[in-house]
C-alpha cells in the first residue's frame, strides 16, 4: 500500500473510491471504471477497493447507492410537493454543479440491460425516487393511485437526461415547471373526488 493510501482516514479512502467512480464513468463510461482506474483517480491503492467492496461490483453496488441518496438530497426532490421554480432551480443548479451523479446513474442504467446484476441495482434506483416522489405527494394529500408518482418521475427523469446531453436550461427549467402542473392535476382531480364522495 502506498504512503499517500495509508495516510487515509478509514472514511477517505471509501468515500475517495466512490467520488472517482463518479468521475471515470463520465469521463471513460462504465467499462473505463476498473479498479486501477478508479483507485489511480482516487488516489489510493487499488486493493482498497476489495478492502471496502469485495469487488468492482461491490464498489458499483455501494456507489449507486450513494449517489441516488445524494441526489435526492442535494435536488430536493422530497419537496417535490411543493413545486414551484424554486424546486426548479435547485435541481438544475444542483445537476449542473455536478453533472457526474446522473451521468453514472444514467450510465448504469443503459448497462441494465446486459448485465443482471446491474439491473438488480436499477430496479432498487427506481423504486428509491418513486418511492421518494410517492412519499411528497402523500404527505400533500395527494392521490398517488394509477401511478402518478412514477409518470412525475419519469418526466423530470427524461428531462434531466435532456439536460445533460441536447437542451439549454432556460428550457429544461420551463419544462420542469410545466411538471408541477402535473401535481397541481392531481389536486383538482382530488378535489373533484372528495366532492363527489360527499354527495
Amino acid at each position: 500500500m502506498s504512503q499517500e493510501a495509508r495516510k487515509l482516514p478509514y472514511g477517505d479512502g471509501r468515500d475517495a473510491l466512490l467520488a472517482a467512480v463518479l468521475d471515470v464513468v463520465a469521463e471513460k463510461g462504465l467499462r473505463g471504471a476498473t479498479y486501477r482506474s478508479v483507485a489511480t483517480r482516487a488516489g489510493v491503492n487499488h486493493a482498497l477497493v476489495t478492502h471496502h467492496f469485495g469487488s468492482m461490483e461491490g464498489l458499483l453496488a455501494a456507489t449507486m447507492e450513494w449517489s441516488v441518496q445524494r441526489s435526492i438530497e442535494e435536488t430536493g426532490l422530497s419537496g417535490i410537493a411543493d413545486f414551484d421554480g424554486n424546486f426548479a432551480d435547485t435541481l438544475i443548479a444542483t445537476v449542473s454543479a455536478e453533472p457526474e451523479l446522473q451521468l453514472f446513474q444514467f450510465q448504469m442504467i443503459l448497462e441494465s440491460r446486459r448485465n443482471p446484476q446491474i439491473r438488480a441495482m436499477v430496479e432498487r434506483l427506481y423504486a428509491n425516487y418513486v418511492s421518494t416522489v410517492e412519499d411528497a405527494l402523500t404527505r400533500r394529500g395527494l392521490d398517488t393511485r394509477n401511478e402518478a408518482s412514477l409518470a412525475i418521475f419519469a418526466a423530470l427523469d427524461g428531462l434531466m437526461l435532456q439536460f445533460l446531453t441536447i437542451s439549454d436550461p432556460d428550457r429544461i427549467r420551463a419544462a420542469v415547471i410545466q411538471v408541477g402542473r402535473l401535481i397541481s392535476a392531481l389536486e383538482a382531480a382530488n378535489g373533484t373526488t372528495e366532492k363527489q364522495a360527499e354527495k
